[in-house]
């Protein structure tokens, strides 16, 4: 057969042409659509570069978690080392007393507890016992008239409750490890970093800031110095915070003949390192103790004290104490918290707040562009928290 004459087989395709419909495939989508889907695919893109961020530190726990120790121990020690260093002492010496000065001070509570538990443990342990056979008669003969297998049945499971949440605080995926080795070795590694930090922590700085390329390194610089120095005053500020907590609470359990109250006291310092959920929690192991060994009158004014002291934390000492350097929105700080503590167990906990405050004050100074104006202005905006870092003072 042969071929269409060139004329017949123009005027056919001209003619499709003509039917064609020609679709401008941008103008067809509605605006909303293309708005809604360029941010969809964006945030599945940082959805996933932060899955990975988190996949690498799950993998290099062994070394993330005494690095993160690490800067948070060196952020809390941060005023005492400058001012030594301010007075001129050599830097070898600075180190040293900051050093053993912390491990002399924690090592401290830790006795103090210790010695007071092993005191005390015979007879609180006694009286846990009487209190706990006169809460079950109670239970048996009282308005509720429970069975003796129900109110066990009830135990066993607040029990097993109780061992399933801790299991998932101490074995999240950022936890070091339980045995013996590993402790010693990010002890170790802990206490090596700090050090580090401590003696050169500007070159390291310098050198980090050099991984960037030469264009960004002035405005990686200015935020990481930036979040630095809000960790810093988030750091201080907690532990003024902690210390007070911890004598109020510690000296009310004394004077409320509470057993332990030292070792309560150590407990509510250490718990205050994770706002509101550590305070929350230390708190009620005092009014259970007092409410175990003394009976309902002395923990209701334990529990009074308790209150009373995280009132006047919450609403006199953080605004006094942060001033307007931290201004840290409570409903952050939970879900914050409770998301790190469900990624990373106590670990994760631990280190949500000021891990999100730096995030925060370096997203900020990256945004407005601080670097590029002359001098250090004051951030605005924020994302999580207003955490702005506190302008330093020069020196005269």
């Amino acid at each position: 057969m042969s071929d269409p004459a060139p004329e017949s087989r123009g005027s056919f395709l001209d003619a499709l042409r003509r039917r064609t419909v020609t679709i401008d495939a941008p103008s067809a989508v509605p605006n909303a659509l293309r708005i809604a889907t360029s941010y969809a695919w964006r945030l599945l893109v940082l959805a996933a570069a932060i899955g990975v961020v988190i996949w690498l530190v799950i993998q290099l726990k062994l070394l993330v978690i005494p690095l993160l120790i690490a800067i948070l121990i060196t952020a809390l020690t941060w005023p005492a080392f400058t001012f030594v260093l301010r007075h001129r002492w050599p830097r070898w010496l600075a180190i040293v007393v900051t050093v053993l000065g912390t491990i002399a001070i924690v090592g401290g509570l830790f006795w103090v507890a210790v010695w007071q538990i092993t005191r005390d443990f015979r007879s609180v342990q006694e009286r846990t016992v009487a209190s706990a056979e006169q809460f079950r008669q109670f239970l048996i003969d009282g308005p509720l008239h429970l069975t003796a297998a129900q109110i066990d049945d009830g135990l066993a499971q607040a029990i097993d409750f109780a061992q399933q949440q801790a299991q998932v605080l101490w074995t999240g995926a950022l936890a070091v490890g339980s045995t013996v080795g590993h402790v010693v070795t990010g002890l170790l590694l802990t206490i090596f970093i700090l050090l580090c930090i401590l003696a050169d922590g500007a070159r390291i700085w310098q050198w980090t800031t050099r991984l960037f390329p030469k264009d960004a390194r002035p405005a990686v610089d200015g935020a990481g110095r930036a979040g630095w120095r809000t960790v810093v005053t988030y750091a201080r500020t907690q532990l003024l915070v902690a210390t007070i907590d911890a004598v109020g609470i510690g000296l009310s359990a004394f004077f409320l003949g509470v057993p332990l109250a030292i070792p309560i006291g150590v407990l509510v310092f250490l718990g205050a390192f994770i706002p509101f959920v550590g305070a929350v929690l230390t708190g009620a192991v005092a009014v259970f103790i007092a409410l175990v060994y003394n009976g309902p009158w002395i923990a209701l004014w334990m529990l009074i004290f308790v209150l009373l002291v995280q009132q006047i934390e919450s609403h006199i000492l953080q605004p006094i104490l942060m001033g307007s350097a931290v201004k840290v929105h409570p409903l952050a700080v939970v879900l914050v918290v409770a998301g790190g503590a469900m990624v990373g167990g106590i670990p994760g906990a631990l280190f949500a707040v000021p891990l999100a405050a730096f995030v925060n004050v370096v997203a900020v100074y990256l945004s407005s562009r601080a670097w590029t104006t002359a001098g250090e202005q004051p951030l605005t905006g924020d994302l999580i928290w207003s955490t702005v870092p506190r302008k330093e003072r020069k020196k005269a």
